[in-house]
C-alpha cells in the first residue's frame, strides 16, 4: 500500500487546498503555489508562529514552533501540532500533541522507537538513524499524509521534511497501531515494544491519533 513520493505529494496537494483552518491558521499559510516548494526568494515568512503559553508543554516545544515556521511553505494546518520526545523512555507517554489554537496539550500518548535505535531492548532509544534497513527511528520534521489500511489497520503516511529523515516516505515510516504498545507491559517490563522504525501506539488510542493529526500537521521528533 506505499505510495511513491510524487504520488503521496500530488495526493496530498489536491487534499490541502480542500481543508478547513482556523482563521488563525489560515492567515500564517503562505499561498498555495508556494506550499510545495521554497518561495522564490527562498526565505519564509518573519514570524509567524507566536510562542504560545502551554500549561505542561514538552520541552521540545520551541523547536517544534522553530520547525513549524521552517516548513511554514508546506505545513498547511496549523492548528494542532505533535511532539516526539525520543530522550524520555519507551515507558512514559512521550508522544504529545499540543492544541496551539487551545493553548494546551491535548493529549499525550505511548509511542514507540525502532529496533535500531534500541539493539539492547532497553526502553531508550541510543541513536537514530535515515538509513533504509537500519529499523531505527529518525529525527525531525514531518509533514502528516493520507491515511490507509495496512497490515497493521488504518494509518497514516508520513513526509520527511528535513535532512536527517528525508527517506521516513521511502522508508515506508507511518503512524500505526501495534499491540506491543501498552501501558500494562510498560508497567511490567519497564518498556513497551519496538517498532521498525515507525511511530507506533496502542490500539486503543490510533484513532485519536489519527483523527487529531491530520494530513497537512507537523510532528517533530528529536532527543
Amino acid at each position: 500500500m506505499n505510495l511513491g513520493r510524487r504520488q503521496f505529494l500530488g495526493a496530498f496537494a489536491g487534499t490541502a487546498a480542500t481543508l478547513l483552518y482556523p482563521r488563525s491558521a489560515a492567515n500564517a499559510v503562505v499561498p498555495a503555489h508556494d506550499r510545495w516548494g521554497p518561495l522564490g526568494n527562498g526565505v519564509l515568512p518573519h514570524s509567524t508562529i507566536e510562542q504560545p503559553a502551554i500549561a505542561n508543554a514538552p520541552a521540545l516545544l520551541p523547536r517544534a514552533l522553530a520547525a513549524l515556521d521552517a516548513h511554514g511553505g508546506r505545513i498547511a494546518a496549523r492548528d494542532m501540532i505533535g511532539i516526539v520526545d525520543f530522550s524520555a523512555p519507551s515507558r512514559t507517554p512521550r508522544f504529545f500533541l499540543v492544541d496551539l489554537e487551545a493553548g494546551k496539550v491535548a493529549s499525550t500518548h505511548l509511542v514507540a522507537h525502532g529496533k535500531g535505535s534500541d539493539p539492547a531492548n532497553s526502553g531508550w532509544v541510543e541513536h537514530l538513524s535515515n538509513r533504509p534497513g537500519s529499523e531505527a527511528s529518525c529525527s525531525g520534521s514531518f509533514l502528516t499524509g493520507q491515511t490507509y489500511v495496512g497490515k497493521h489497520g488504518r494509518s497514516r503516511k508520513l513526509l520527511g521534511l528535513d535532512a536527517e529523515n528525508s527517506m521516513a516516505l521511502d522508508r515506508g515510516i507511518v503512524i500505526h497501531a501495534a499491540s506491543y504498545v501498552d501501558a500494562g507491559m510498560a508497567a511490567d517490563l519497564g518498556r513497551i515494544g519496538r517498532s521498525q522504525g515507525c511511530f507506533a501506539v496502542s490500539q486503543s488510542e490510533i484513532s485519536k491519533v489519527l483523527e487529531r493529526l491530520g494530513p497537512g500537521r507537523l510532528i517533530y521528533a528529536a532527543r
